[in-house]
């Protein structure tokens, strides 16, 4: 009877490994499924109120990207260039562009490759490419580096940080940032090895140390998605001149009321 006992107990943990062993194999291949969703929509309905021309960028892996470009005075303004979170399409963020109508800036946002009908598949390095190519089509169109402000929301913020190291741009924006994607996936998946599993890492915390632009951190305490803590720790560990605007309320998505955009706005001008 005990023998017995021993071998239904041996197997059932036999299963149980077997079991978490593919839940490890389909979080391996499936992981990027999981972390960008190009198809999903948070905002519909919403009309553009800022003059904006529709432009092409080319990637040096002969990627095709789509960008949202608003020209005020290149020589005069700073111009952000704004790179996206890890869901939806540029019309997602029509509600904070077009606040930038009434800020004495220019900008260009860019679609991800797999994002708003651009060919490819979004990865760690994919993305860095596509934030580079941005870079460089700005500097041909007569942007010095000195003038653009990189401008980064929830997953474009590993972007903004990477491509921001030991760079002379006027100045970095961090909306809803996190510290690694190894930190964030081990507050949703606390029992499965994501430090080896990963292949995105993103490692903003250490990145940032490498940044001397003057940054702005933006972070709403009620964020279900990236820890407050996460935010708190990039603006602790960023160097000087650093400022923040840090919330009560405001979840991953934060709001773009009348006080975050004056904060935003001050400090647009303030790299005058």
């Amino acid at each position: 009877m005990l023998k017995k006992f021993r071998n239904s107990l041996l197997l059932f943990f036999q299963i149980i490994i077997f079991v978490y062993f593919l839940i490890l194999v389909f979080l391996y291949f499936y992981q990027r499924n999981l972390l960008y969703h190009p198809n999903e929509n948070n905002y519909s309905g919403d009309q553009i109120s800022v003059l904006i021309e529709k432009v092409k960028i080319n990637t040096k892996d002969n990627i095709e990207l789509l960008g949202w470009f608003h020209k005020k005075d290149l020589q005069k303004y700073k111009t952000v260039l704004f790179f996206h979170g890890n869901a939806g399409s540029l019309g997602n963020r029509i509600h904070k562009l077009n606040h930038f109508n009434n800020m004495d800036v220019n900008f260009l946002i860019i679609a991800w490759r797999g994002f708003s009908g651009n060919n490819g598949k979004p990865s760690e390095e994919g993305l860095y490419e596509d934030g580079r190519s941005a870079i460089n089509w700005l500097i041909k169109k007569g942007v010095k580096e000195t003038n653009i402000v990189i401008y980064g929301e929830s997953l474009g913020t590993g972007v903004a940080t990477h491509l921001s190291q030991n760079k002379n741009f006027a100045g970095v924006v961090l909306e809803t940032p996190f510290t690694s994607m190894i930190d964030a996936a081990k507050v949703f998946y606390p029992y499965i090895p994501v430090s080896f599993l990963l292949k995105d890492k993103f490692d903003n915390k250490n990145k940032i140390k490498n940044i001397n632009a003057p940054v702005l951190i933006m972070h709403g305490e009620a964020d279900q998605i990236v820890p407050f803590f996460m935010g708190k720790k990039m603006y602790e560990i960023a160097n000087e001149p650093k400022y923040s605007y840090f919330t009560k309320h405001d979840n991953h998505m934060m709001e773009y009321d009348e006080n975050l955009v004056k904060a935003l706005n001050l400090f647009l001008k303030s790299l005058n």
